[in-house]
């Protein structure tokens, strides 16, 4: 099982590529994994049969007693199966059911099947802590996958809305957790259930962890979000909307059932709000003309059934729940499918512009219709079996006594009357002919798409026939429900009360569809301010608007406002933090070494004349003789790491300046001037003071011995590197460095989305045909020049940089060219060698990133936004993710190993002539440090620089159009 689950991981990264080679057929190849799930599943099926459990475990965080531990039981047995086998079935379906334009098919793919392994894991695991994981990546991984078309506003606000509720039930839920395993002294569901404790505070936790469920299972009042979310592609709808994602509510509760169904609060929260559901979604689903809306619908009710089934507590609800959950799985996702093959040859999913589809598409409507019969529960079909089932569980706990047992078979008998309404409007809308509406025209898309739907139809029909197969199995988990039930499954139980409710369910129901006329003007007198949505973006409206006001509020006069304000905080709570210190320096030193004050005077100077400047690059050109004295101060005293780094990073910092600079004014304040000098020239120097305080108490404040002399040794014997600075950031610390490099991604997205204003660009513009020129050039010794007449080509003269000949004739320096072309690849090899020496000599991953930074910063300042293109043809979010993945890997890898979080491990040999080698996977984690570093820079450069570029040319272009015009 952790086997299977790790190939879910690393076939999703590895897909986006796949897909570039394979195009739609890697859907056949992503299927094979769910597939090898449903296969160990069914193989697994004698030991669920026997009553025992499949079980693996691996210890993780111990200290927390977190485990890997995963357990089939019937439950997990059957969740499985839907989860894996459902998956397989529908990535079929998207092979023929994309095309290979299709934007964003490689990330789809790899979403989908990340999600398949992710929902495969929340059911198997035993772990809370684990299962809890598990529950928070299916909310992300769905969020994607709603807002797939992300050009469209409709899916990314569905997508938002899907988060936001299921994430804010699933913190509500995780106080519940916490609760709980405080309360049991474990993290095992199995022991929480099998062993239940009582008390208020578990009673607190269950109705916590319900209110998670509800929100993921889309229980009212979090209905909303289910049909909102149908902006997703039809795959997404039939897989997460009906067989898996909403179901992990409903396997919670189920799971919890057994060992809490008494607990207080339990009974009254799920039979409540799941009748609500159940009559809710169907009534709505009566009001729908978009055939995907009126599934949506009728699975928000379908799920309420199945909430309220699911957690009535008795042993036939419990078999009649997990059939339910098979029936429903195996019908609504063929409905949806359905619906995307409808879609597909109409181009429509209005019902009422549909007309004789039915009789075009025999295949489809047979497929459809017993889908339907199913779902109205209709023998000899398995919702048919199901839903007898449910009925007589509820008849016998009312005819028992039980006041919850009338109000379930009541709500859900007048539930499944509007479920037998919907379903036959559904079909009728989709197949009907239609006297006042001309025949829809249908385009053949091959029978592919029709593969899926039968092979669950099949299934069906198949369980609804011969539902005694599936007694064994469930009927093992029925079993642990503390009373005698005496329930099984089987097509015909001769003339009970269970048959006679379900015959009136569906005379009453279709009578109710050929009232619909009625039905409809009735719906129309109910006012339209009764709906969950409007509270939620009520909600939302009421945030952005605090948000608004409190911003107004707090972040009054400019930039200046916000620092005076920071500034004066800091200092006030320094001040008093200062006041109450009693411990104090017993001398000061001035100088460590003459040169020492001297370049602090230069550094103090340059600083206040950056404050008084009033042109901006004269004020960077300061700035950066503060950084500069900074890298003289380390190199000094005996820091080479940091000199080198600083060196770089003021390097890399002044050609940004540079950058933004060509959007700003030459000078300062030159529209507005400056106000309130003397405060803000008080407030710097009091920040100044404070600081030196700082400083000079900070190291007087030592109690204890400094642990600096032990470095060198712990570097050696623990790090495996004599670079102390190094092995500090990558394996001592390494927690620190992948906070850090995680921040770096963030700026390198946040400037990134201030700057691509229409829409994010991942690689830059290349020159057309670029590298058939440089082929023909090397051979006929001629370049390209896109500023030459007659067909481009030159052969007066060589070039040193690519694009150089595409920038105007005053922009361009020859001599810039030839010193970068000369330095460019020693650069990069430099670069190398500082990563991989690092670990035991002056450098590192961050200091080799920034020159290789630097490096295509030359590139850039020497040939323009083209050059950068050619430079580079990978996309910058690539090196970064790449990067993050690196780093966050090594932390992650040795959890699997039994170690803790980075624990670091080592090959070390002696090589001929190399000598000895210690290699480690904190050099991988290094490597990580390097990709995101270059990535950081190449994003920038591509945003502040090529898109700067690009912005400054189209502005050019207008004023020039204007007057040519003018």
């Amino acid at each position: 099982m952790a086997v299977l689950l790790t190939a879910f991981l690393v076939l999703s990264i590895v897909t986006p590529n796949l897909t570039r080679w394979l195009s739609t057929r890697v859907f056949f190849v992503v299927a094979l994994v769910p597939f090898a799930a449903f296969v160990l599943t069914l193989a697994q099926t004698p030991t669920v049969i026997g009553g025992q459990e499949a079980l693996e475990s691996y210890p993780w965080i111990p200290s927390l007693g977190v485990e890997l531990s995963f357990r089939v039981d019937p439950l997990a047995w059957l969740l499985s199966l839907v989860v894996t086998g459902v998956g397989t079935l529908v990535l079929l379906y998207c092979a023929h059911y994309f095309t290979a334009d299709e934007p964003g098919l490689g990330r789809f793919a790899a979403i989908m099947l990340a999600f398949a392994g992710t929902m495969y894991g929340l059911v198997i695991t035993d772990d809370i802590i684990v299962m809890f994981m598990f529950w928070e990546i299916t909310s992300i991984l769905s969020y994607l996958l709603i807002g797939h078309y992300i050009g469209r506003k409709e899916s990314r606000g569905a997508a938002l809305q899907a988060l936001l509720v299921t994430t804010f039930g699933g913190l509500i839920m995780l106080i519940g957790v916490v609760m709980m395993v405080v309360a049991t002294g474990s993290t095992s569901i199995a022991a929480m259930v099998d062993n239940p404790p009582g008390g208020p505070a578990v009673a607190t936790a269950i109705i916590l962890i319900l209110i998670g469920a509800l929100s993921k299972s889309a229980i009212v009042p979090f209905h909303f979000w289910l049909p909102a979310a149908m902006a997703a592609p039809t795959p997404v709808s039939a897989y997460l909307h009906a067989a898996a994602m909403v179901k992990a509510g409903i396997y919670l509760v189920a799971r919890f059932a057994p060992g809490y169904a008494d607990s207080p609060g339990w009974m009254p929260t799920l039979i409540v709000l799941g009748l609500a559901a159940m009559l809710v979604g169907a009534w709505r689903s009566l009001r729908q003309y978009d055939l995907k809306l009126v599934l949506a619908y009728g699975t928000v009710s379908q799920l309420g059934f199945l909430m309220v089934i699911a957690g009535f507590g008795t042993h036939d609800a419990a078999l009649a729940a997990l059939v339910l959950l098979l029936a429903h799985a195996l019908y609504k996702a063929t409905l949806f499918l359905v619906v995307g093959i409808i879609d597909h040859r109409t181009g429509t999913r209005d019902w009422r512009k549909l007309s004789g589809v039915g009789r075009r598409t025999p295949v489809l409507m047979i497929v459809a219709a017993i889908a339907c019969l199913s779902m109205a529960g209709v023998p000899p079909l398995l919702g048919f079996v199901a839903k007898d089932a449910v009925f007589t569980a509820f008849f016998d706990a009312a005819l028992a006594g039980s006041v919850w047992g009338w109000a379930a078979l009541i709500g859900t008998a007048l539930g499944s009357i509007l479920t037998v309404a919907y379903t036959a409007r559904f079909f009728w809308g989709a197949f009907a002919h239609r006297e006042n509406c001309e025949k829809t025209p249908l385009h053949d898309d091959g029978p592919g798409l029709l593969i899926t739907p039968l092979v669950l139809t099949v299934g069906t029909l198949a369980l609804g026939v011969i539902p005694g197969i599936l007694d064994a199995p469930l009927g093992k988990y029925a079993g642990t429900f503390p009373d005698d039930g005496s329930a099984h499954l089987a097509l015909w139980h001769g003339f009970q009360p269970a048959l006679a409710i379900s015959a009136g369910v569906l005379i009453v129901g279709l009578l109710l569809f050929n009232w619909r006329t009625l039905v409809a003007r009735v719906q129309d007198r109910v006012p339209d301010w009764i709906e969950a949505s409007r509270g939620y973006w009520s909600i939302v409206s009421i945030v952005d608007r605090f948000a608004a006001r409190s911003t107004i509020f707090a972040q009054r006069g400019g930039l200046s406002q916000y620092l005076s304000t920071i500034l004066v905080v800091f200092v006030a709570g320094i001040v008093y933090t200062l006041s109450m210190n009693r411990t104090w320096p017993d001398g000061i030193r001035l100088y460590d070494y003459p040169a020492q004050p001297v370049i602090g005077l230069v550094m103090v100077i340059a600083a206040i004349m950056a404050a008084f400047v009033e042109k901006r690059m004269t004020a960077v050109l300061l700035v950066g003789i503060t950084g500069y004295g900074l890298v003289a101060l380390f190199a000094l005293h005996g820091a080479p790491d940091l000199a080198i780094t600083q060196g770089l990073v003021e390097m890399a910092t002044i050609v940004i300046f540079v950058l933004v600079l060509r959007r700003l004014p030459v000078k300062i304040a030159q529209h507005n001037k400056p106000v309130h000098k003397k405060r803000r020239m008080l407030i710097g120097a009091l920040v100044g003071i404070t600081m030196g305080i700082v400083g000079i108490v900070a190291l007087g404040a030592r109690q204890a011995e400094s642990i600096s002399a032990q470095l060198p040794d712990l570097a050696v014997n623990e790090g495996h590197g004599r670079n102390v600075v190094n092995v500090m950031l990558v394996d001592i610390r390494a927690w620190d460095t992948m906070g850090e490099i995680s921040v770096l991604i963030v700026v390198a997205t946040g400037i990134a989305s201030l700057l691509f204003v229409s829409g994010r660009v991942g690689v830059m513009p290349r020159i057309d045909g670029a590298r058939a020129r440089r082929r023909r050039a090397r051979r006929r010794q001629v370049v390209y020049d896109p500023l030459a007449p007659a067909h481009g080509l030159s052969e007066t003269r060589h070039t040193w940089i690519f694009a150089g000949r595409t920038l105007s004739l005053h922009h361009r320096s020859i001599l810039l060219e030839v010193v970068v072309r000369l330095l460019f690849h020693p650069a990069i090899l430099v670069s190398i060698y500082l990563l991989f020496v690092g670990h035991n000599e002056p450098g590192g991953g961050f200091a080799g990133g920034l020159l290789a930074g630097l490096a295509l910063i030359a590139r850039y300042l020497a040939g323009g936004r083209f050059e950068l293109a050619e430079a580079v043809t990978v996309d910058a979010g690539k090196i970064l993710g790449t990067g993050i993945l690196l780093a966050v890997g090594t932390a992650v890898g040795s959890l699997f190993f039994g170690a803790d979080a980075l624990t670091s491990a080592y090959l070390e040999t002696d090589v001929a002539v190399l000598g000895h080698l210690s290699i480690g996977t904190s050099t991988i984690f290094d490597i990580g440090v390097y990709l995101v570093v270059v990535g950081l820079i190449l994003d920038i450069l591509r945003s502040l620089g090529g898109e700067v570029d690009r912005q400054l040319d189209d502005a050019e272009v207008t004023v020039g159009t204007r007057g040519g015009a003018a």
